[in-house]
């Protein structure tokens, strides 16, 4: 019996091993799957990023900057979507694309656009409830300031953005963080199709669970690189706010 599960260790040990070095040959020779899946990923996430931010930053400027009845019910409402489940995203958008749902006439289920979709609602809260927090902790001398100098609304509002805009930065990269480890919404939505909807995340769970460990680690290795780099650009803008704030 000992002997038995002695080797077994050694059999799921040199499993993994082997699963290591094929794994870094795939990254070497660029292999096309890999480069595939990785494009995919980063199109997705980069479209869904772009959305959210085109229509998050002004909602966030805008709870930040106007004062009206419910505003603060608001504010709380998209600072509880910061934390929503992406497999309860997922599931309100099977129910909404598919055949029988509402939009199931667009014909999106199981498509990029379906996980475009997505990742943008996931996002929208972070880069909204991010924006609104930088922008409402803006010295309000300086809208005075931009209002006695004869600027108009608008031009105060940009100058208001503009003070805060390594706080804006800062919430756009950490909704890039998480669309970039998202799963479960765009499993759900998306189908993991391969060739045509199979990502990062989605690849290497279906792949650990086949037991093809190379393609899984390769994929987990770039995404570890990915969010490394998205990490350490965030302490950057973080940092270089600082001392900006400190100057």
């Amino acid at each position: 019996m000992g002997g038995d599960r002695g080797e077994g260790g050694k059999f799921v040990m040199g499993s993994i091993t082997e699963g290591f070095i094929k794994a870094f040959i795939l990254i070497f020779h660029l292999d096309a799957e890999l480069l595939n899946i990785i494009f995919l990923s980063l199109k997705v996430s980069g479209i869904a990023l772009l959305i959210a931010t085109a229509a998050g930053l002004p909602f966030g400027a805008f709870m930040g900057l106007k004062r009206f009845t419910g505003r603060n019910f608001i504010i709380t409402l998209s600072n509880t979507f910061m934390g929503l489940p992406p497999v309860v995203v997922g599931l309100f958008l099977y129910l909404m694309l598919s055949r029988s749902g509402p939009l199931g006439f667009m014909g999106l289920l199981y498509t990029p656009s379906a996980m475009v979709i997505a990742q943008t609602v996931l996002a929208f809260p972070i880069v909204a409830s991010l924006s609104h927090s930088a922008i409402v902790n803006v010295d309000p001398i300086i809208k005075q300031a931009s209002v006695t100098l004869g600027a108009t609304p608008f031009q105060a509002t940009l100058n208001i953005m503009r003070e805060a805009r390594y706080g804006i930065m800062s919430g756009i990269i950490a909704a890039l963080g998480r669309v970039m480890a998202e799963v479960g919404a765009i499993l759900i939505v998306g189908g993991n199709i391969a060739g045509y909807t199979r990502v990062m995340t989605t690849t290497i769970a279906l792949e650990t669970d086949k037991g093809n460990f190379e393609l899984a680690i390769a994929l987990g290795i770039m995404l570890l690189m990915i969010s490394l780099a998205i990490n350490m650009t965030l302490h950057l803008v973080q940092r270089r706010g600082m001392v900006k704030i400190n100057i």
